[in-house]
């Protein structure tokens, strides 16, 4: 059972973690602003990286990765962290962080696509009829949450859309940022060692920030995002669970599964993070929540029957 459906187990590992990275960045990018907390939690999990590689490969680089692995790899990283996540972060500036999360929720259907152009990859009715169903649980997870906000303001419920157009097309572009990153990956990585891969990323997401702070002069923010000790934890514990291990289970489910059924299963974070917020903000879980979470539930089961 659990050989036959490693990857789906490892992406179910990874919705874990960044479910983890979400609430701990969310705590960080209130203090520090969101370009700090991605460059400092890819150089942490960098240095990370080059401390495991060194105890267990018995290099500090991935040197011994081919020039095709480098070569995507490194787009991956651009393409997945720079770009995906600035615009991610960015819509927060925008839109609500669930508004940006149910826009999140088309990155599977567009790792699907991709890579069924760029790779060739085929899915069953089954695993089509199973993304739909985790599909439409996320959904009514996100939208419900937004109609409590709506009604606790006294506004009329449901999901309103009149929202700024910039907003959510800086959701979009991250998304798709994410799935095509995801796809990249899947393609560069070939048969070369995942824990080297996923180094790979690393590197050329923290050198694209590198150049991207420096364009637009917001090294003071990082400096004093440094100084901030409960900053600094928060996004220690992200970098760990995020772009350390999240980001290396995220590579290597799409190892051993399409990614189109691996960006699916890691896409119920939005159902995986009501216990810790119920737990550590106190929110009110509703009914259609909890319906929407058995759907969601449901819909992930369906890829291992």
């Amino acid at each position: 059972m659990i050989q036959n459906h490693l990857g789906e187990f490892i992406a179910l590992g990874t919705a874990v973690c960044w479910t983890a990275t979400g609430l701990a960045f969310q705590q960080a990018t209130r203090r520090a602003g969101s370009l700090s907390v991605n460059i400092l939690r890819l150089l942490m999990a960098l240095i990370l990286y080059m401390g495991v590689s060194y105890f267990v490969r018995g290099m500090i680089l991935p040197i011994d990765a081919s020039a095709h692995v480098w070569i995507w790899m490194t787009i991956s990283g651009l393409v997945g962290f720079v770009f995906g996540d600035y615009f991610l972060f960015k819509s927060y500036e925008f839109i609500s962080a669930r508004i940006s999360m149910l826009v999140m929720a088309l990155s599977p259907p567009f790792a699907a696509i991709i890579s069924y152009f760029a790779l060739g990859e085929t899915m069953t009715i089954k695993s089509l009829l199973a993304m739909m169903v985790t599909l439409s649980g996320i959904v009514l997870v996100v939208t419900e949450k937004k109609k409590m906000e709506d009604a606790a303001e006294g506004k009329k419920p449901g999901l309103q859309f009149s929202f700024p157009i910039k907003g959510l097309l800086f959701a979009l572009l991250g998304t798709i940022g994410q799935a095509t990153g995801l796809v990249l990956s899947k393609y560069g990585m070939d048969d070369y060692n995942v824990f080297g891969a996923t180094q790979i990323r690393v590197i050329a997401g923290s050198i694209g920030f590198i150049f991207l702070i420096t364009f637009v002069k917001r090294w003071s923010r990082v400096k004093s995002a440094i100084r901030d000790s409960k900053a600094m934890r928060y996004i220690m514990i992200g970098a760990i669970f995020g772009p350390f291990i999240g980001v290396y289970l995220s590579l290597l489910s799409v190892k051993y599964t399409s990614v189109g059924i691996a960006s699916t299963i890691m896409s119920i974070i939005p159902v995986l993070i009501i216990p810790p917020a119920i737990w550590f903000y106190k929110e009110k879980v509703t009914v259609k929540e909890i319906i929407g979470a058995v759907i969601t539930v449901g819909g992930v089961i369906l890829f291992f029957v």
